[in-house]
C-alpha cells in the first residue's frame, strides 16, 4: 500500500470506526490496548508487510515507529474497530500457544520458528497481556473479555506477506493462569509450556529482575491472589514463591488444558523432533533453525553461550533451600509428566 493509500485509510478509520472496509486496517497491527475514561482504547502502527523477526513484538514495533509515516500519524480507535475488522476480515487462528516459565529458552524457540518465513511469531504482545488481565482491573469486563482477545489475535493473524500460513503465539509468563480462557477459545490449539530447573530461573530473575519479580511491578495479574502477602517477603523467598507458582499454573496447563510439558535441556533438537509434527517442522528447515540456534536469542548479532553450569554454581546454601522449598516440587511433577511425552504426534 501506498502512502496516498496509508492517508486514505487513516481518513477513513478516523471518520468512522464502526464500518470497516478490507482498505481501512490492512498493513495496521495493535500496539497498545488500555482503558481511558471508562472505555478501552487501542493504538495501531503502520508495519506494511514488515514482517516479525525480532525477540520480542516491542521490538518490532519499536522499528517501525522510527519510519516517518508512523511519527507524522496516529491511529487509534475502540475495541469496537477489533471487532468490526474481525467480522470484515477474519485472520489466521493460532497454530500454537506456547506459554513459559521465564528465562528457560522461549525467546529461543520463538526466534527459531520466526527464521522459518511462513510462519508469523508473537512474541509476548503487550496488548494481548493487557487484554487477558482485564478483568483483574474490572470483574465486570469477564463478559467481554473472550471476544476481544479473538478479535486482537485475528488482527495479528491477517496475511501481511505472501507465504504466511501459520501464527504463533509466545505469552508473558504470567499469562499461564489465563489458560482456561485460552482453551474456551482454542479448544483445538496445542498448548506448550516451556520451563526448566527453578534454581536456574531463581538465579536469573535474582540477578536480572523481569517485571514479575518486583511486587506491585507488574499490575493486576493472577500472581496476587496466589502470593498474598508479597510486599513483605524478601526478594529470594517471592522469586522462589512466584516462580514456584507459575510452574504450578503451567503443571495445571498441561494436565487440565492438554499443554504439552518441554524442557530447556531438550532444545533446540525437540522442535525438529519430538515437535516437529506439532510446529510443522520440516527436514529441509532442520539446517535454517540450526543456524538460528546458535546465536543469543535475546542479542542475535552474539553467539549462544550456554550459562547453565554458571548459573547452578553460582547459587548459594540460602537459595538452593527456598527453591527447594517453595518451587521443586511443580518441577519435579512436570518432569513426570514430561516422561510420558517422548513424542507428539
Amino acid at each position: 500500500m501506498d502512502h496516498a493509500l496509508m492517508g486514505h485509510a487513516l481518513m477513513e478509520g478516523a471518520m468512522t470506526e464502526g464500518a470497516m472496509t478490507r482498505a481501512s486496517l490492512d498493513g495496521w497491527l495493535p500496539i497498545r490496548v488500555w482503558p481511558r475514561a471508562g472505555e478501552w482504547r487501542v493504538d495501531w502502527c503502520w508495519l506494511g508487510e514488515q514482517p516479525l523477526t525480532r525477540p520480542f513484538f516491542r521490538d518490532d514495533v519499536e522499528q517501525a515507529l522510527r519510519l516517518p509515516f508512523n511519527q507524522a500519524f496516529r491511529r487509534e480507535t475502540g475495541l469496537a474497530a477489533l471487532l468490526d475488522w474481525q467480522r470484515v476480515s477474519p485472520g489466521l487462528a493460532p497454530g500454537a500457544l506456547v506459554f513459559h516459565a521465564s528465562r528457560c529458552g522461549s525467546t529461543l524457540l520463538a526466534q527459531m520458528l520466526a527464521g522459518l518465513p511462513r510462519n508469523t511469531v508473537l512474541s509476548e504482545p503487550s496488548p494481548l497481556d493487557s487484554l487477558l488481565r482485564a478483568h483483574y482491573r474490572d470483574l465486570s469486563l469477564v463478559a467481554r473479555q473472550a471476544e476481544w482477545v479473538s478479535a486482537l489475535l485475528s488482527a495479528y493473524g491477517q496475511r501481511r506477506q505472501d507465504g504466511e500460513g501459520r501464527l504463533l503465539v509466545k505469552l508473558d509468563a504470567w499469562n499461564v493462569f489465563e489458560a482456561p480462557l485460552l482453551r474456551e477459545l482454542y479448544p483445538a490449539v496445542p498448548f506448550v509450556f516451556l520451563y526448566r530447573d527453578p534454581l536456574e530461573i531463581v538465579v536469573s530473575q535474582l540477578a536480572q529482575p523481569g517485571m514479575h519479580r518486583v511486587p506491585g511491578l507488574l499490575g493486576p495479574s493472577g500472581l496476587d491472589e496466589r502470593l498474598p502477602g508479597a510486599q513483605a517477603m524478601s526478594p529470594l523467598e517471592y522469586t522462589c514463591r512466584m516462580v514456584g507458582q507459575i510452574l504450578q499454573g503451567g503443571l495445571e496447563l498441561c494436565q487440565r488444558q492438554g499443554g504439552i510439558a518441554l524442557n530447556y535441556s531438550e532444545l533446540p533438537g525437540a522442535l525438529w523432533g519430538r515437535l516437529a509434527t506439532l510446529f510443522d517442522v520440516r527436514e529441509a528447515d532442520v539446517t535454517r533453525l540450526r543456524e538460528v540456534a546458535g546465536f543469543d536469542a535475546k542479542q542475535p548479532t552474539l553467539s549462544f553461550s550456554a550459562d547453565t553450569r554458571r548459573k547452578r554454581e553460582s547459587a548459594s546454601a540460602e537459595v538452593r533451600d527456598a527453591v527447594q522449598r517453595w518451587a521443586q516440587g511443580p518441577y519435579e511433577a512436570l518432569e513426570g509428566l514430561r516422561q510420558t511425552m517422548s513424542v507428539v504426534d
